[in-house]
């Protein structure tokens, strides 16, 4: 994991105490720390422009992937010195069991912008803040362009899906509950496209990889790895299916230990703001504002159906759902 600090005081002179003004003429200053699963460079712009809003702020960032940031989070809780004022992690199960563990802080002081209702913890503990769907790829020689789940159970499918691992990949453990939960698809569609030779292939990196190489013609990937690269000249191309696409919304939330909570609550409303939506769709991101202009490659988001997704109950079956998946796939 990697570590950063913004806005540390002249070599010598102390930041000021938690809570007391700061340059910003706005009363928001002090220390504030995040964790976050972010891609480094993002972690940092992000850091940066909320600074330029609040530069009496001085932020120290640690980034890694949502597991590893849990288990240092769980070894402070364990040692009694949980150290991040806020989360910015991938998928709303982490949050929803810290919220069943009354580790997060209930925050109707956020302002949640434009950010629909859907996308938004309705205790107000945690606040998504982007949207990174899970739809279907595909090589541009492959044998047909699907548009439904369905089309991925063809024969001119069989053996030529790549997917994710959901015991590896967050948004793979998300898409799989959406797919369980779904009435239109369930057990008996992730049953079938298993039998239909779909391979489990770790996270989304190595994903795109098989597609874009022409091993497999098809995969299940998040959306911004294959748009991004077909930017660039990759031989692929991303479908949002028509019958929906299941999606991770990288929540924010309040640790209810937070120690500058005026702070957390600025950067909040940053991340959600019309500014911050904006920074989402210039990192490549499909921004939770539907207002907010998509990146290049992406349509339109109000044409985007997402399959419903009870957070709740995903955290409460995650276990059970992993370990038949497990044994579905043959390990």
């Amino acid at each position: 994991m990697n570590r950063r600090q913004f806005g540390l005081a002249a070599a010598g002179l102390a930041m000021p105490a938690l809570g007391t003004r700061g340059a910003s003429g706005q009363g928001i200053a002090g220390s504030l720390v995040l964790y976050t699963s972010q891609l480094e460079p993002d972690a940092a712009g992000t850091v940066e422009a909320f600074r330029r809003l609040h530069p009496g702020v001085q932020v120290e960032w640690i980034r890694g992937g949502t597991g590893q940031i849990m288990t240092r989070l769980r070894a402070e809780i364990a040692a009694g010195s949980p150290r991040p004022d806020i989360l910015l992690l991938a998928d709303s199960l982490t949050f929803e069991t810290l919220k069943a563990e009354g580790r997060l802080r209930l925050s109707p002081e956020v302002e949640a912008g434009a950010i629909p209702a859907e996308h938004l913890d309705a205790g107000r503990a945690y606040f998504g803040t982007k949207l990174i769907t899970t739809g279907i790829m595909h090589h541009t020689r492959a044998p047909f362009v699907p548009k439904r789940w369905a089309n991925l159970l063809d024969a001119r499918a069989r053996n030529q899906v790549a997917m994710p691992s959901p015991a590896v990949s967050g948004a793979a453990a998300i898409h799989l509950t959406a797919l369980v939960q779904n009435p239109a698809l369930g057990w008996s569609y992730v049953e079938r496209l298993l039998q239909n030779g779909a391979q489990a292939r770790g996270g989304n990196g190595p994903v795109m990889q098989a597609v874009a190489g022409a091993e497999r013609a098809f995969g299940i990937a998040i959306d911004y790895l294959p748009i991004r690269e077909a930017r660039n000249g990759a031989p692929v191309r991303f479908i949002f299916p028509e019958d929906g696409v299941s999606a991770i919304t990288e929540p924010a939330a309040i640790l209810s230990t937070a120690r500058n909570v005026p702070a957390a609550i600025a950067f909040m409303n940053f991340l959600l703001s019309r500014e911050g939506q904006e920074l989402a769709a210039r990192q490549g991101f499909l921004p939770a504002a539907p207002d907010v202009a998509p990146p290049p490659g992406f349509p339109d988001p109000r044409s985007i159906h997402v399959m419903p997704f009870d957070a709740a109950a995903a955290a409460r079956d995650q276990a059970e759902i992993l370990r038949r998946f497990a044994q579905l796939a043959g390990g």
